[in-house]
């Protein structure tokens, strides 16, 4: 989650879910293994006691650098269920219970009309990084909802009830977010990297220069110097970069455009306010919120 498609590691864990039988013993847990700390985060609480989740990374890593270890590829062959984002990873097939890509059901921002090398880390099915808006997070929800039922049919009642709660709680959430990030709405930004479309998409943020000079690229000293230049003539309120990120670019940024450098914490366990999903964005919006004043 490289300018071409091909295997990641996290797509290799994916694919070793196609090996799996679904017959589960009566009273056993669901084994889960997320790729992606959000997800793992939304099986637990659409799975309670009926789930047993591990995640393959953590929000201290870099999503598209990690290796796929011994120990995380018998995690895979061991689980029932592999939940990943699954945006460009060609290895995900569909049609398997047991693969969950949650990118399937949403709607993909910055889809490339076409792919070569040159371009740098670019995803052919478009920017994978959906759960920075939480309206992406309620449409996932849903369908991995309905997907255990389909790997554990019987406790789908309770997978049933447990999503209905969530949506319930979900949607009084981001009615709360929504009058919150008011102040939000046509703030210009500037960001260490592609990972916040969706999360400017969602709250109307302006993005008016990207740090990186190519996705995956870190920011050379001229290429700074060329960021630098453009916010004279477009400004930007804040840059805003992830937890897992070397912040010495942003804080070169911001100490030359004289505007707050942000940090986000881009999934759960980003930072100490983003425990699970309802902290990831509560600290998100707080963070942003903060830079305004």
């Amino acid at each position: 989650m490289t300018s071409l498609p091909k295997t990641s590691p996290l797509a290799t864990l994916a694919a070793l879910a196609l090996a799996v039988t679904f017959a589960l013993p009566a009273q056993a847990a669901v084994k889960v293994l997320a790729c992606e700390p959000e997800w793992g985060a939304l099986a637990q609480e659409l799975g309670g006691d009926l789930v047993d989740v591990g995640v393959a990374t953590s929000a201290m890593q870099d999503p598209h650098q990690v290796q796929a270890k011994p120990s995380l590829i018998s995690r895979a062959r061991n689980a029932d269920m592999v939940a990943c984002t699954g945006a460009g990873n060609p290895r995900i097939q569909p049609g398997q219970p047991g693969n969950f890509a949650a990118a399937d059901f949403v709607r993909k921002l910055d889809v490339p009309k076409q792919v070569d090398r040159s371009q740098g880390d670019v995803h052919p099915d478009g920017n994978p990084h959906i759960q920075t808006d939480p309206r992406n997070i309620a449409l996932v929800a849903t369908a991995l909802s309905a997907r255990l039922a389909q790997v554990d049919p019987s406790h789908a009642a309770q997978y049933q009830q447990r999503g209905a709660a969530f949506a319930q709680k979900w949607q009084a959430n981001m009615a709360r977010w929504a009058k919150q990030a008011a102040p939000l709405k046509g703030v210009a930004v500037a960001a260490h990297h592609k990972a916040y479309a969706y999360m400017e998409d969602w709250l109307g943020l302006t993005e008016v220069a990207v740090l990186e000079p190519k996705p995956g690229v870190e920011p050379s000293a001229s290429h700074l110097e060329e960021v630098l230049s453009t916010l004279k003539t477009r400004p930007a309120k804040m840059v805003v970069y992830s937890a897992y990120q070397d912040p010495k670019p942003d804080e070169w940024l911001s100490e030359r455009a004289h505007i707050p450098a942000v940090k986000l914490p881009f999934t759960v366990g980003g930072t100490d306010g983003a425990k699970d999903l309802t902290g990831l964005f509560d600290d998100t919006l707080a963070r942003l919120l903060g830079a305004l004043k």
